[in-house]
């Protein structure tokens, strides 16, 4: 399926119930017990988690990655009454909205 906002693929996942689900039905094919393995693994927790971004990825969130000036024309716009907008196109993209949140 293809996203109509961002135009990319989604690829398939199956949720945690249903891969628990087929987890289960291989164990119980291949003849394994099952008593201890349904239980889900605790976290693992230490005292301290450190984050460490690259250099690059630092410099990426600290750019503006848009254009400050034509942003404030459109609101502008808004605000003056003078932004032309298309109701139709608006709705179909909340249908669209609404069909991929509940896929």
């Amino acid at each position: 399926m293809t996203n109509p906002i961002t135009q990319q693929a989604r690829l398939a996942q199956p949720d945690l119930n249903t891969r628990q689900a087929m987890d289960k039905a291989q164990k119980k094919a291949d003849g394994a017990p099952s008593a201890a393995s349904d239980k889900p693994a605790a976290p693992v927790q230490s005292k301290e988690d450190v984050l460490s971004l690259s250099d690059v990825a630092q410099k990426a969130m600290s750019e503006n990655e848009f254009d400050r000036v034509k942003v404030d024309s459109i609101k502008q716009a808004i605000r003056e009454g003078n932004y032309p907008l298309n109701a139709r196109r608006i709705a179909e993209n909340f249908v669209a909205i609404e069909q991929m949140i509940q896929d």
